[in-house]
């Protein structure tokens, strides 16, 4: 069955540094402190002389350091600024109106508010360390701007800062530091993210944002990480919002959103250079300019390079699904050895009967013959935007992104991903009561290719190209595995081992040995042909529209507010009728849309916050999907320090745009999308799992019947309480337990239909069974289709993270996740891709050691669990890896040292079944940061 899950190529090809005010759905252009940090706000009351509107000065530390990047906003504007390398600033503010209220911040300091009545330009701002995010605000989740402490679901957030001591090749991995993600990566670009169980290499259920725009490839609903999104160098901020968020984000969000916040080109301005390079090869370059043209003109560009040696998959233990085991004379079914064609042999004339009913494999190929030496993974990523201030209170940007990577991807099968990427185009006009954004993305293959395939149609070649009569390298190995087997037995006399064992030494020989001439000209030639029926290789060019807008609104008083918004999105698929069934060059059109709201309301003098949301979203192929979420917050403490929290939701995810409208015919079978009426069909196996023979009289076929509905959204509810607060002055606590019931998960399945959707006629099925001529004739047809699994699933965990600020130097973090997977109530055998460790834990440490020295090091534990992915299935054992980070700043060379690694031990490790073995990557590196 791997076979024919493996050959579906690529059906699913598939904390702040600042408080600038961050790029949202509902954004607010300052970092207002919320009623429950006032009382910790002081607002200074300064006279001053100078003419004129210019604000200038300097931030720094309690004990007169300076804090370069430290942000400094005129509260209800967008008029901001970050300092420079001396912790200085300037910018401009109007007083005509009155006094000018700055909020200062930086991160794991205590926001300063302060209130000048005129131009001041040497003022001095003094940050108080704080151990907890009292004063720390994020706008994922609830799409407003809030307080992160009485954020109504589990969020994190990662800064600037943090994410500068970030030490793995890809960002989205060094996030599996953080208590309830779980990252997998399927090679050193490819990572994939997930929250709360159900982990696969493709992201499917989480959906991540940059400044509010997908990044899933249109044709795939695929996000391939970071690999085609923005450079580190421009990330304000990370929020990983946990758990369902379909009642404010729509489609896909059925178990969290990632959103990654770029820097305002009017707040962060200057020369910003990157660049490292390390063990394997590894070269790290990237470039980051913005200036502020006039005070309401300003534009950045951003620009990055990297390359290594990737990981390559080696994993040669047989497959749970081998008929044969490791090491078999008959062959194995590897897990990382590809176009393993097997046979059965029959009671044919010419068939030893000793060899009848034993299961042959070829060989195959390893990736690293695969690809031929074509190991490089790289990436490059060019974004430029500008923006404009009608008003203090109104901006306007456009932007432009281009991202390619070649790397290696993991679904069904393996893919060689070469020059792969995306164009991106947004135009959004914001203002702190809403925003109007239109955006663009469209995708593209490159020359990447599908390894399994590549393998198989090789194999399937013509062992003599100038002879038309020549049989294929398959049909010449089984062909020389009997008759060399048989003259063993027959004329050498050999034990039966002994044959198997000379049966299969000469069948190899009769292949293509990996690196030949004929070899490579064969997998050139298949690699970049992407006719599905032929070659290996993979092509789709589709788009997508996106228009959204939000509303803020004050419902009488202050302590109710309430959002409104919409959002239509429209795809326009093409891949040339490779993909889907768009041979006449028409691309096919598909939409979703959907409006949602949010009303919010405080109570109790501002200790219970109360919401509830909801979103409707409409769909061309799909019924009308309801997503609704409430959630309360309780705070107490002077300060509001203790948070407690209630929420439920529903989330859901459609299914993707391959799953609706594949359409690729690769020869032995056909790979179908299912939106019409479903199918009717035969399985491979009947309810007590035997595979069906035709000499069997106790057999009938009408006990292998299936019926395959059209596809549904699949579903989910969620039950979550938590506790984010600060239990000691210096010591911060999250916690969370969450319940979740999940409804119509989608798998893929494979069986025998006509392609119109009807059950084929018995005679032909046992014809093709008793002749041995297969299932590719018009009559009958081998199909492989998305479905719904109509078990309900069931699931609950919890975490538990704290932050101890021991002084300066030290800043202690752990961590623990629990996920436990409800099996009472599944039959046995049960395939739930759960896929996730039971526990998890991190432990780590930061600081500043000396005035310009900083570190950081984590260490992560993650369980041996099963995983059960479409093109493996296995075990994957206990690992634990250190990363670590050391940076020395030069003020007056604006730069820094930085030292860096990732699995500093080298403790190899498999995140994926079927994956590449991780080991250590160490990097030296130099940042340049000139304001």
């Amino acid at each position: 069955m791997r076979k024919l899950y493996s050959a579906l190529m690529v059906a699913a090809l598939a904390p702040a540094a600042s408080a600038a005010a961050a790029p949202g759905a509902a954004p607010v252009p300052h970092h207002a402190p919320t009623k429950s940090n006032k009382a910790k706000t002081k607002k200074l009351r300064l006279a001053s002389d100078p003419t004129g509107s210019h604000i200038g000065g300097a931030v720094l530390t309690n004990a007169g350091d300076p804090l370069p990047g430290a942000t400094v906003f005129i509260k209800g504007t967008y008029i901001g600024t970050s300092t420079n390398q001396e912790g200085h600033f300037d910018l401009n503010g109007s007083f005509a109106n009155g006094p000018v209220e700055l909020l200062v911040s930086y991160v794991g300091y205590e926001t300063q508010t302060v209130v000048l009545q005129k131009p001041e330009d040497q003022l001095s701002v003094s940050l108080v360390p704080s151990a907890t995010m009292l004063s720390e605000t994020v706008v994922s989740a609830s799409r407003v701007e809030e307080n992160i402490m009485r954020a109504p679901v589990t969020i994190d957030k990662v800064s600037a800062k943090q994410v500068e001591r970030i030490s793995t090749p890809e960002v989205l991995a060094g996030l599996g530091n953080l208590a309830g993600i779980d990252v997998n990566s399927a090679s050193m670009l490819f990572t994939s993210i997930s929250t709360r169980g159900f982990n696969t290499a493709k992201s499917e259920r989480v959906i991540q944002l940059v400044d509010y725009m997908d990044t899933a490839l249109p044709s795939l609903n695929l996000s391939p990480g970071n690999m085609v999104g923005i450079p580190e160098l421009d990330m304000e901020s990370i929020e990983i919002v946990h758990g369902p968020a379909s009642a404010l984000y729509g489609s896909n969000a059925l178990s969290g959103v990632v959103l990654f916040n770029s820097k305002d080109p009017f707040v962060y301005e200057g020369l910003s250079v990157r660049l490292r390079g390390g063990q394997r090869s590894l070269l790290d370059g990237q470039v980051r300019y913005a200036h502020k043209i006039t005070d309401k003109l300003a534009f950045k560009v951003n620009a990055s390079y990297f390359r290594a040696n990737d990981w390559i998959a080696n994993n040669f233990n047989a497959q749970t699904s081998s008929t044969n085991p490791a090491g078999s004379p008959l062959g194995y079914d590897a897990v990382n050895r590809y176009g393993e064609l097997d046979l059965t042999y029959l009671p044919y004339p010419g068939v030893n009967p000793e060899l009848y009913g034993k299961r042959v494999y070829l060989p195959g190929y390893t990736e690293r013959q695969l690809v031929a030496g074509d190991t490089i993974t790289r990436s490059y990523r060019v974004q430029g935007a500008v923006s404009y201030l009608f008003t203090n209170d109104l901006k306007l940007t456009l932007e432009a992104k281009r991202g390619v990577g070649t790397s290696t991807y993991q679904n069904l099968s393996r893919f060689r991903i070469k020059d792969l990427g995306t164009d991106q185009y947004r135009l959004e006009l914001k203002s702190s009561k809403g925003f109007i954004r239109a955006y663009t993305t469209e995708d593209f293959t490159g020359s990447s290719y599908e390894l399994t395939q590549l393998s198989a149609k090789l194999l399937q070649s013509k062992s003599n190209p100038a002879n038309p009569q020549s049989p294929s390298y398959r049909d010449l190995y089984f062909g020389t595995y009997n008759g060399t087997y048989t003259y063993a037995r027959q004329v050498g006399k050999q034990s039966v081992d002994a044959a198997l064992a000379a049966a299969q030494a000469a069948a190899n020989a009769t292949l293509p040995v990996a690196g030949s001439e004929t070899f490579n000209t064969l997998r050139n030639q298949i690699a970049q042909d992407n006719n599905p029926g032929t070659g290996a290789g993979q092509h789709f060019n589709s788009r997508l529209s996106d228009v959204s807008a939000q509303r803020s609104f004050v419902l009488g008083s202050p302590r109710t507010g309430l959002i409104v918004g919409a959002a239509y999105r429209r795809y326009m698929l093409g891949s040339g009728g490779v993909l889907f069934a768009d041979l006449d060059g028409n691309r096919i059109p598909n939409y979703e849309y959907g409006a949602y709201s949010q009303i919010t309301h405080a109570m109790l003098d501002d200790h219970l916050k109360l919401a509830a949301a909801g979103r409707v979203d409409f769909f061309k192929n799909f019924n009308p999907a309801f997503s609704p979420r409430v959630a309360a917050v309780y705070s107490l403490g002077a300060r509001n320090q203790h948070n407690f929290r209630a929420s439920y939701g529903q989330a859901f995810r459609s299914p993707s745009q391959t799953d609706q409208y594949l359409h690729s015919d690769v020869g032995s079978f056909i790979l179908l999308g299912n939106i019409g009426n479903g199918y009717q069909g035969y399985g491979f196996t009947d309810a007590q799992g035997r595979a069906y023979n035709p000499y069997d009289p106790t057999m009938k076929l009408a006990d292998f019947e299936i019926n395959i509905e059209k596809l549904r959204l699949e579903r989910v509810n969620t039950v979550e309480v938590g506790y984010k607060g600060a239990i000691l002055p210096n010591v911060y606590v999250d916690a969370s337990y969450f319940n979740s019931r999940y409804n119509d998960f989608i798998g893929g399945t494979a069986f025998v239909g006509n392609v119109n959707g009807s059950r084929p006629a018995e005679a032909v099925v046992k014809s093709a069974i008793v002749t041995g001529s297969g299932f590719n004739t018009p009559e009958a047809r081998i199909i492989f289709v998305s479905q719904n699994n109509s078990q309900v699933v069931r699931t609950h965990g919890a975490t538990f993270a704290l932050t101890y600020y021991l002084n300066k130097g030290l800043n202690l973090t752990g961590n623990y996740s629990l996920n436990v997977l409800d099996r009472s109530n599944l039959p046995t055998g049960f395939r739930t891709y759960f896929n996730t460790p039971k526990h998890k834990y991190n432990l780590g440490a930061n600081g500043v050691v000396a005035k310009n020295l900083t570190y950081s090091v984590n260490y992560r534990w993650i369980q041996g669990h099963q995983q059960e992915m479409p093109f493996a299935a296995g075990d994957i054992q206990t690992y634990h890896t250190t990363d670590a980070y050391v940076g020395y700043t030069i003020p007056k060379l604006a730069s820094t040292l930085q030292v860096g690694g990732s699995n500093i031990f080298n403790e190899t490790n498999i995140q994926i079944i079927g994956g590449p073995q991780i080991g250590r990557l160490i990097y030296l590196g130099l940042l340049v940061d000139v304001k």
